[in-house]
């Protein structure tokens, strides 16, 4: 301020960026470049060099500013990522619990839907509690429709073999999954407060087939519910990195990938394109995936109905 510079720009280095953006983000403004568009020419290069040439590009008004929300929503982002990694967390012991029974020669993942149903867990538990196994006490731990598959569920399980060890080892896989189930919940109570301010635009995206509330506020925690900086929704669209790329020279078109922007934004939205294209109260977006995928594949359609 002392020198009236009321501009700065800085490269998106990992995270080295935030303190400074959060010191001068009330007082000054502020670009984020993405290294890509600021990168220095090879063998003359260094910090110095680096900073010096970012002022250049800068200053010639060539440095394209990365999109960077509000504080808000900033933490409001912070915790939807959060939550995204205990999920992916979770997901992981539940398929580490259930390989645990696979290699003790336990089947029932191939009889039960959801190994971590009433009835499965009732099972799982009475197993991992005994060391003796009684067909008639593990018929009668099974609910609902599952009794009528009593026979089978006791076929699965005869024949294992599950050493003390690797009962303990279970016990251990458990106890961290139930952890984690509760810190989830947590966060949800947590976001659910932080996103009262935004209950509106909450609302409004849940109109949207394939919305619930839990991707509304990933959605909003990641674009915000300001929408100039993107100017348009193409725009918006190329941010999120779900359009195709444009990279042809001498009159050959090279790879047109998807980029790898939008890292917690991209899985949100295919979760959500997945439940569109298979609810029955809006059969537009499932028709036209029909029609897609026939000729695209299953995957590709479903990037066509995210943009």
């Amino acid at each position: 301020m002392d020198n009236n510079c009321f501009d700065v720009c800085m490269e998106s280095t990992g995270k080295y960026w935030v303190p400074v953006y959060n010191l001068l983000e009330d007082t000054i403004r502020i670009t984020i470049a993405n290294p890509k568009w600021v990168k220095a020419v090879k063998g003359n290069k260094d910090d110095t060099k680096d900073s010096k040439w970012i002022g250049d590009l800068f200053r010639l008004g060539l440095v394209p500013g990365s999109y960077i929300p509000d504080k808000p929503i900033r933490i409001l982002r912070e915790y939807t990522r959060y939550r995204y990694k205990l999920v992916s967390t979770r997901s992981s012991e539940k398929n580490r619990f259930q390989n645990a029974f696979t290699v003790c020669n336990v089947a029932l993942d191939a009889v039960v839907s959801d190994m971590f149903g009433k009835s499965a867990s009732s099972v799982t538990d009475y197993l991992i509690s005994t060391d003796t196994f009684d067909p008639e006490y593990c018929s009668s731990l099974l609910h609902g429709k599952l009794k009528k598959k009593a026979d089978s569920v006791i076929e699965s399980i005869e024949g294992y073999q599950m050493t003390e060890p690797q009962k303990e080892r279970m016990t251990m896989v458990r106890s961290y999954l139930d952890f984690v189930t509760d810190a989830i919940a947590k966060i949800d109570e947590k976001l659910d407060e932080l996103a009262k301010p935004y209950e509106s635009a909450i609302s409004l995206l849940c109109t949207i087939p394939g919305i619930n509330r839990t991707s509304a506020i990933t959605i909003i925690s990641e674009i915000g519910i300001d929408m100039s900086p993107f100017f348009r929704s193409k725009r918006l669209c190329c941010w999120a990195g779900l359009t195709p790329g444009n990279n042809e020279s001498a009159g050959k078109k090279k790879s047109v990938r998807i980029t790898r922007a939008g890292v917690y934004l991209k899985p949100a939205l295919v979760q959500v394109a997945h439940a569109a294209v298979k609810s029955d109260k809006s059969p537009y977006y499932k028709i036209k995936y029909e029609h897609l995928y026939k000729r695209r594949g299953k995957k590709e359609p479903l990037l066509r109905l995210q943009g």
